[in-house]
């Protein structure tokens, strides 16, 4: 077990971010809620996989929606939904939750896993159930091991309250998430995936929330050095590698059932300068190409980083006219599977490439 320090935190929720390859949530809100936590005396622990007890309950909570319409106004008539829903998954379940793992890498959802760890009083899985951010609830590991996500609880700000006992499918559950989350004003939070621990063991994906912390703690010495804070991030992703610098030229977007989906075009500047690079987005960036090759196909990631500090660039705060560079780095190997690769491949989001891992493209 580890206890974070307020540090830790900082850079956990700065690495989040950056594996959240624009999407994963606001992480202002993730550092506040899990720093106002930590003001209240609750401790933040992180355990291992190997240090559970396997038939322990562990379950999944993060917000469902889409960054384009988080902020909209509600009228509040929950307080604090997250709580409620660990609460009532808890009365359904007829059990008490042990521990969580975060359903995501990224600064918002992270940050709601370890704080309502915090206030329960349990563990966070050093790990998480995709190795980066991704736009879909099907982009869970518990997917590709077979692992149902119900039963579920979902509760809004607005006053919605709903316990899914199970569904007909990913598509279905997707689907009833996400219309529960734009009735409510475009978030909901959600906890899931009841998971025992021997199961959260073979499907995690293993120690990404250190790893966070390892880039958060690279980004800050490396701008204590005087040294580029950008190659410092990449060399802390896996196979990470910096591909492209300069300025938003075209960024368009819309809010699609939910979903932020867009493109955005990159003008290269310095070396790159003549260049062209574009990403398709789902939330997250998801397909990039440059000079109109496909050069990162998912599930490999892709996060713009602020160029002078390597702070991970949200999609809902990209604009035209920011400067920008590009990291591209390996996923998980688990979702270079034949399932992973159904789940969260190029052609699950309709693009007619076969996939080519991102170190043999680049």
């Amino acid at each position: 077990m580890r206890t974070l320090s307020r540090k830790d935190v900082e850079n956990l929720i700065v690495g989040a971010t950056i594996m959240g390859v624009g999407g994963g949530g606001s992480p202002d809100s993730g550092l506040n809620s899990v720093l106002e936590a930590m003001d209240q005396g609750k401790k933040i622990v992180l355990v291992s996989t190997q240090e559970m007890q396997r038939d322990e309950l562990v379950v999944s909570p993060y917000y469902v929606g889409s960054v384009a319409t988080i902020g909209r106004a509600v009228e509040r008539r929950v307080a604090d939904p997250m709580s409620e829903a660990a609460a009532l998954l808890e009365k359904t379940l007829g059990g008490k939750i042990r521990a969580t793992v975060s359903s995501e890498i990224g600064g918002g959802n992270t940050g709601a896993c370890l704080a309502i760890s915090a206030k329960l009083g349990v563990p966070t899985v050093d790990g998480d159930l995709m190795g980066r951010a991704g736009p879909e609830l099907h982009q869970s590991t518990a997917n590709i091991f077979g692992y149902p996500m119900t039963p579920s609880a979902i509760v809004a700000e607005a006053g919605n309250k709903v316990v899914v006992h199970s569904a007909a499918g990913i598509d279905e559950y997707e689907a009833i998430a996400r219309h529960i989350s734009v009735v409510s004003g475009g978030h909901a939070a959600v906890v899931d995936t009841p998971l025992l621990g021997s199961q959260v063991d073979k499907c995690t994906v293993k120690g990404t929330l250190s790893q966070c912390i390892t880039i958060g703690e690279a980004r800050r010495s490396a701008l204590e050095r005087g040294d580029d804070p950008v190659l410092a991030v990449a060399s802390k992703l896996r196979h990470g590698k910096l591909v492209f610098r300069g300025r938003v030229s075209r960024y368009e977007w819309k809010d699609q059932a939910g979903f932020l989906v867009g493109e955005a075009e990159v003008e290269g500047t310095g070396e790159y300068a003549a260049k062209r690079l574009k990403t398709w987005i789902k939330n997250e960036h998801i397909i990039c190409w440059l000079e109109g090759k496909p050069v990162i196909l998912p599930p490999d990631l892709i996060t713009f980083l602020d160029p002078r500090t390597a702070l991970g660039i949200t999609n809902d705060k990209l604009s035209v006219g920011q400067e920008v560079a590009v990291v591209g780095a390996s996923a998980d190997e688990v979702w270079r599977t034949e399932r992973g690769l159904q789940l969260f491949g190029p052609k699950h989001f309709g693009f007619n490439y076969e996939y080519t891992p991102f170190e043999n493209l680049l």
